[in-house]
C-alpha cells in the first residue's frame, strides 16, 4: 500500500478502523489463533554497532554483560523447554553486526541450527547481516524464517543507526528471500519517530514481494545507558492503530505483539488481539528486556478464548507475486 491510503486508514476513527482490521483478520485467519514463540539470545553484548536503543551495543555503557556464543547443549536445553511449554517457533538471536561463510562462529551456528531443527519447532534465527551463500546455508541447515527489522522510516533511520544503512538491511531481506526462507521484518514504535515515519515503514514492509510471513510490532523498552533511554512510553491506542493497518497493509502475515508488552495491560493486549495481531513472544525474557511469563500469558489467552497454533516445521516461504512491479521503495527485495 501506498503511503497516502496508510494515511487515510490511520486518520480513521478509531473503532471504525478497528472494524475494518478485524473483518481482514477474520478473512484471513478464522481461526483465531496465537502464535507462540520463545526468543533467546544466543550471543549477548558487545555488537559493533551504534543502534541507539540497543543494550548490546559495545558503544553504550548500558549494564549489559558482554557474553560469548552459548554452548550447544545450553541451547538446545532451553528450546526443548520452550517446546515443552507450547512455544512453535524458537528464535535465536545474537549480537553481531552480521555472519561471513567460512567463519568458526558461523559454522557453530549452523551446526546448533541444525539440531534445533530436529525438535520439531519453526526455527528463526536473527544474525544481523547475511550475503546470499549465508542465506542459503542457513536455509539448508533448517532454519525457516530470518529476522531482519528496519526498525523504521528511511528517512528518520539516519537519526537511529549510522553505523549501517537502511540499504544495508534490505539488501539482507533480498538475500533472505531469495534463499528461500520466510522473511520476519518489522519495526520498533518510540524512536522519536512521527506518525508518518511509521506509516512509511508500513509502506516499505508492504511493498516487499512477496511481502514478509510475519511483522513484529515493538514498542520501545528504554535501556539505561542508551541515547533513547529518556524516550516517552508509547501510546496504546498509537500501538492499536499500526497493528490495525499492519494487519490490512500486510493482511496474510503474521502480526507479532513484540517489546514492550509487559507496559500493557491485559484490556490493551485484547486489543491488540482483536485488531489482528496473532502472535507473540512467550518467556520471561526478550534479548535484554523483560517479558510477561508464561503462566500470565496462558490465563490471558484462555480469558479470551484464543487457542494457539501449531508448529509448522516445513513452513514454506510465501511467493513472489510476478505480475508485480519491483518497488522502488524495497529496491527490489525478494522481486521476481
Amino acid at each position: 500500500m501506498i503511503l497516502s491510503e496508510l494515511e487515510e486508514l490511520y486518520a480513521l476513527p478509531f473503532f471504525e478502523l478497528l472494524k475494518r482490521s478485524r473483518e481482514v483478520h477474520e478473512r484471513h485467519w478464522p481461526d483465531g489463533e496465537i502464535q507462540l514463540c520463545t526468543l533467546l539470545s544466543i550471543k549477548t553484548g558487545g555488537c559493533s554497532e551504534d543502534c541507539s536503543y540497543c543494550a548490546q551495543s559495545a558503544r553504550y555503557n548500558s549494564g549489559v554483560q558482554v557474553e560469548r556464543l552459548m554452548e550447544k547443549e545450553q541451547i538446545m536445553e532451553r528450546a526443548r523447554a520452550a517446546r515443552e511449554t507450547g512455544s512453535t517457533r524458537f528464535c535465536m538471536g545474537a549480537a553481531w553486526r552480521g555472519v561471513r561463510g567460512g567463519t568458526q562462529r558461523f559454522e557453530q551456528v549452523l551446526d546448533i541450527i541444525k539440531d534445533v531443527s530436529t525438535l520439531g519447532m519453526e526455527v528463526c534465527v536473527t544474525l544481523g547481516e547475511l550475503g546470499p551463500d549465508e542465506a542459503v546455508r542457513l536455509r539448508e541447515a533448517g532454519v525457516t524464517a530470518y529476522n531482519h527489522n528496519l526498525d523504521t522510516s528511511p528517512e528518520h533511520y539516519p537519526n537511529i543507526v549510522t553505523s549501517h544503512t537502511y540499504e544495508d538491511r534490505l539488501r539482507t531481506i533480498r538475500n533472505v528471500q531469495d534463499a528461500g526462507m520466510s522473511v520476519c521484518c518489522g519495526g520498533i514504535l518510540g524512536l522519536g519517530e512521527t506518525i508518518t515515519d511509521r506509516l512509511r515503514l508500513l509502506e516499505v514492509i508492504s511493498s516487499f514481494n512477496p511481502q514478509p510471513e510475519s511483522v513484529p510490532i515493538n514498542s520501545l523498552m528504554p535501556m539505561p545507558g542508551t541515547p533513547l533511554a529518556e524516550n516517552p512510553q508509547v501510546d496504546p491506542f498509537d500501538l492499536v492503530r499500526m497493528i490495525c493497518v499492519a494487519r490490512i497493509a500486510i493482511p496474510q502475515a503474521k502480526i507479532r505483539l513484540s517489546a514492550g508488552r509487559t507496559r500493557l495491560s491485559d484490556e490493551t493486549q485484547a486489543l491488540c488481539f482483536f485488531a489482528g495481531a496473532n502472535s507473540i513472544f512467550y518467556g520471561d525474557k526478550l534479548l535484554t528486556a523483560k517479558n510477561p511469563a508464561v503462566e500470565k500469558d496462558r490465563e490471558l489467552l484462555a480469558k479470551l478464548g484464543l487457542g494457539t497454533l501449531l508448529p509448522n516445521p516445513s513452513l514454506e516461504a510465501p511467493q513472489a507475486d510476478c505480475e508485480l512491479p519491483a518497488s522502488p521503495a524495497c529496491a527490489g527485495a525478494g522481486c521476481c
